[in-house]
Parts: C-alpha cells; structure tokens; sequence
C-alpha cells in the first residue's frame, strides 16, 4: 500500500525551485502521478498553478489534490519535451492528454533474399529488406499486397514453404505468383518484376507505365507476343489500380502525413491521414483521454507522442498551430527535409479539408454511439432499480469436458468495452466440469483483491448462467464483504438471442425481456464478450496442454533427446508404442534411460 505523504506545503516548495528548463510531476496524497509537465523556467511554470486564479475547472481540480511535485532538471526545452513524452507515456497521468501510443504501425515489406518475398510486417525494421509506409491499419497494407500480387506477381509465401515445393502452389495456377520457387520465372525477370513493384511503391507510377510500355513495344517487335500480352495485362492493370485510387496525388513521391483536429460536443478527435509515394493510404481516427481546451494543445499532445522516437514523413499537413520548438525538436530528430504546413494549398489543401471532414464525422458517429449507450445504460438502471449503472463486470466459464476450465472476466465501462481491464483465471481448484467450483474460485479471486481496494467495484454484475451459477455470486460476495447488484444471463430455449432471462435475486424477480429492450442488448454485448474471451482462453490453454510433450517432465531428457525421439518414431504417439528395446538404439538414449522413458510414459 502507498505511504500518505504530508500535506503539501506550495509556498516552500516554490521558494526552492530553480529557474531552469525541467520537468515536474505532480502527485496524489497515496503517491499516484497526476500530471506531468515540462518548463523553460521550472519556477515561473509551477508558481502559476498556485498564483493564477483563471484555470479551468480540469486544472482546479488537479491543484486542490497535489500533495507532492518532482522536478527534474535537463539542459534544454527540447530535452525537457523528450523527457515529459517519455513519462507521459511510461505513467499515464490522470490529467494529461493523452493518446493510445501505436508504436507497431503495420508496414508492407519487399524482403531481401535473392526471390524477394512481399510481406505483412509489424516491428522495427531490419536491413536489407524494404519497408513501405506505416500504414494505418492491417487491412491497407494486405489491399496493397492483393493489388502487387495481381500485378507483378511476386510471392507472398513464407521461407520454409518456398524452400520446399515441388510443384507451382494454387497462386501461381490463378496467375497471383509466377512461382520462383520451381523455376517458373527466371531470377533476372522475377527481380525485374520486383523493381517494378518498388517503383509503384516509391509513387513512380507514370515512370512505370512508360518503362512497362517500351518494354511491351520492344517485346511486340522481336515477336515475342506471350511477354508482349503479359506487359500489355501489367499496364492495364496499373492503369485500373490509378482509377480506383481513392485520392492520388500530382506530386511523384510525395510523403505527408495530414492531421486535422476537430472537436464538438466536448468530444476531440484527431484525424491521422497517410499519403506515401503520392498515394492515400487510408486514415485513422483517435480521441485523446483528458483532452485539454485548446485544440492546438491537444495537436501539439498528439504529435509529441506519435512521433517522438518514430519514423517521420517528408511533410506534415495540419490545421492548428504547433509550438516552433517541437516542430525543431522533429526536424532535428528526422535527419531530414521535414516541412511542417498550417495552410496548405492546391491538392494539400484538399487533403486536409477531408480530414477535417473525417474527424467530424468520427465525432458525430461517436456522439451517436454515447447517446444509444447512455440509453440502453439508463434501461438497465432502471430495470435494476438503482439510480445509475455506468460499469459492468460479466463471468464466463469455458472448458471441454471439464479440461482446462478457463473463467473470463470482461469490464464495460466509460461507454464501451474496456479490454485492458479483462482478466483471465486459469481454474485450479475447482473438480474437472465442476461450473460452480469454477465460478466460485473465479470470483473469490477477483472480488477479494476489489474488496482491499485493488480496482473499482462494478454498478452491476453479471453472470453467465443460471440459479445456481447466481447462487454461488452472492455467497462469494457474502463471503468478501462486497455489495454488488447481480444479474444471472440464463440461456433461453435453443440458445438464440432475445429469448434470454435474466435473473435479479435483489428484486427476487426472474424476467424475460423483449427482443427490442435497450438493456437487454446491453446484457448480450456485455455477455457474448465475456463468451468469445472466455472460450479464446480456454482453447489457447487446451492447445498448449495437447501439445506441450510428457516427455519435458522426465529428467535426462532434454531438448536435443526429446527432438531424437520424436524424429526416430514420428512423434508422441510414436515414442508410447516403442519398445525399452527400439527406445535404446536412439542416438544418445542410454539402456537405463530408456527404461526410465518407458516407465515415465507407462
């Protein structure tokens, strides 16, 4: 438990303070981070949270529970703002913006081996293989995987599977491969189709079309029509992909990255949009937690922490003005030409203008989808009879004949499902099948810690299950001291959705609610997540029981042995049925030690 600390004494800290650039963090009376911040003048930006009576309200509030600050001295502004990143992101502060960090945005990847593979990359990238982008999601970079497959052909396959064939795979018979990996394309064209690929990637794709095109002309003329038609089928379909590119650029190359900023109904949104090589790649909406006032801080939070230590474009495209010391600290940290543009015109304009529209339209979806939550909220409450439900807690069970029984506990709150709070509890206890052993363990575990103080107790529980499944919720609750409302979800007849009952043992009612009930489609979404994480768990835990060796468990037997036997006779099964006889004659398997295995797996 965290020591309290004394109650903080401003007038004498500040009197101490050095009017150096730094950083300062902010505490609770337990010692909890509240909010981080840097300084060029660590004494001038501190003192003016106590002398200034003109904060907002988000900001007052912070001051009257500050019972300690840290400072940190640095050389510089531009260190200082590395180092407030940094902590922002190491400590989530209550009261700073603060953005979902997406380090592992996907990239597309032409690898480096003498048959170049195309591939989905998450990670660091690695020389001597090729990246292209970030993109802004999975689903881009594995379009523009499709639309390199159908065009230049080159393989997606992995090494082990490549290094193996025999024969061309299906791709190559749907004209998506030309199957390097048989010998179906010699290595001089299969590079020259890679080539062709990385100068569609670069942007370079009137370049390419002309290149394609004298290629096609000069193959026509040597009269090697099959490779004519060929080139002639590659332009046609490059020509296709420029048709349905979704918004292109006039400017070969150009890599930008667009950001707009919109904020409506106390909602802020950032749009993220990714031009590489001249092409859109998509885009991405994010809403910060704690969102300041000023749309420009809120900017500024954003490109601090998505691009600090990350990859940066040629250009960045925004609507709201950035400090000029960030807007150095990037340019210094990109080795590089980096613009920053606040009033683009021509096609730049046009790109920031959709962002804007986006982050609108991201804003009002999400509006929408507060009001139809806070609806199907209130249902609850009010079928509950409590004054208001703003947390749900649900439990699962999950096994296959009683092996291993896995408990899932998902969290609804702040209007949507929150997956950093799921937890997931490995039955051990409890007999195999036995459910209300399970769902008594799950939750004593759980509600234990919540009732020290670990975590926040819900407004409503919610069990999957029948009377009996309740039953063993209200003792466990009885048991650690918690008062929680609880809803038993018993499955209606044939399982379909809508003919649930719900059981409600404090009103002493059992319910059937009708198919259309705002609370009832609450319940299921809570419910059939609860569902699927369970079940995750548990076929993620059965997988590694059926395929983890008994082997492992006999000492003498390491990785190298167990690797042997296995080899020598096809497998676990394999190993059973041998002999002491058979097992002995494996290379390094000693007589003694294949009676050992023999008794160990008898």
């Amino acid at each position: 438990m965290a020591t309290k600390l004394p109650a903080f004494d401003a007038k004498a800290f500040l009197a101490n303070l050095p009017s150096l650039p730094g950083v300062y963090r902010m505490l609770d009376a337990a010692g909890n981070v509240l909010y981080v911040g840097k300084a060029i003048d660590l004494k001038k930006r501190v003192s003016s949270y106590f002398q200034k009576s003109d904060h907002s309200p988000r900001i007052q509030l912070m001051v009257r529970q500050i019972a300690a600050i840290d400072t940190t001295v640095v050389r510089s502004e531009a260190e200082a703002l590395i180092l407030e990143n940094n902590l922002i992101k190491a400590l989530t502060p209550k009261y700073n913006i603060l953005f979902r960090d997406d380090k592992s945005y996907p990239y597309l990847m032409v690898s480096g081996h003498a048959f170049p593979q195309l591939a989905y990359f998450r990670g660091e990238p690695k020389k001597p293989h090729q990246y292209f982008g970030p993109y802004p999601n999975g689903y881009a970079v594995r379009e523009s995987i499709q639309v390199l497959q159908k065009v230049f052909r080159l393989r997606t396959c992995e090494d082990s599977v490549f290094a193996n064939r025999s024969r061309p795979c299906l791709l190559f018979q749907i004209k998506r491969c030309s199957a390097p990996c048989t010998g179906e394309i010699d290595s001089d064209a299969y590079r020259t189709d890679v080539q062709s690929a990385v100068t569609f990637l670069q942007g370079k794709h009137n370049e390419l079309i002309d290149l394609l095109t004298a290629r096609m002309l000069a193959a026509s003329e040597a009269m090697h029509f099959e490779q004519a038609a060929e080139l002639r089928d590659q332009i046609q379909a490059l020509a296709r992909v420029q048709e349905k590119q979704f918004i292109s650029s006039n400017t070969s190359q150009l890599d930008a990255d667009v950001i707009a900023i919109a904020s409506e109904g106390g909602v802020v949104c950032v749009n993220l949009v990714m031009i590489r090589g001249g092409r859109h790649l998509g885009d991405k909406s994010l809403f910060p937690l704690n969102a300041a006032d000023s749309l420009a801080a809120n900017l500024e939070a954003f490109l601090a922490q998505h691009y600090l230590g990350a990859p940066l474009p040629a250009a960045i495209i925004h609507n709201e003005t950035v400090a000029p010391e960030l807007q150095q600290l990037l340019v210094e940290q990109a080795q590089k030409r980096l613009v920053f543009i606040g009033n683009p015109i021509g096609e730049r304009r046009v790109w920031l203008e959709m962002a804007q529209k986006n982050a609108q339209l991201a804003i009002s979806q999400r509006l929408a989808s507060a009001a139809s939550q806070n609806a199907r909220l209130a249902a609850l409450a009010q079928l509950m009879e409590v004054e208001e439900v703003a947390r749900l807690e649900c439990f699962d069970i999950s096994h296959t004949m009683g092996e291993a029984t896995v408990a899932s506990c998902v969290v609804y709150d702040r209007g949507g499902m929150q997956p950093s709070e799921y937890r997931r509890f490995n039955i051990e206890t409890a007999a195999a099948g036995d459910d209300y052993g399970a769902m008594r363990e799950a939750l004593t575990r759980r509600y234990s810690k919540l009732a020290a103080g670990e975590g926040r107790l819900p407004d409503v529980l919610l069990i999957d299950g029948g009377k009996g499944q309740v039953g063993v919720a209200l003792e466990v609750l009885a048991e650690v001291g918690v008062d929680v409302p609880i809803v038993g979800v018993a499955k209606g007849e044939g399982r379909k959705p809508g003919l649930e009952t719900l059981i409600v043992p404090h009103l002493q009612k059992t319910l059937q609610l009708p198919r259309d009930h705002a609370a009832l489609h609450l319940i299921q979404t809570v419910r059939d997540e609860a569902h699927r994480f369970a079940i995750t768990g548990h076929r993620a835990r059965r997988a590694k029981a059926r395929t983890s060796s008994t082997l492992e468990d006999i000492a003498g037997v390491g990785p190298t042995r167990r690797q042997r036997l296995l080899t020598r006779f096809g497998g676990l099964r394999g190993v059973v049925a041998a002999s002491i006889d058979d097992l002995a004659q494996v290379d390094g398997i000693s007589r003694a030690l294949a009676e050992k295995i023999y008794q160990a797996l008898h």
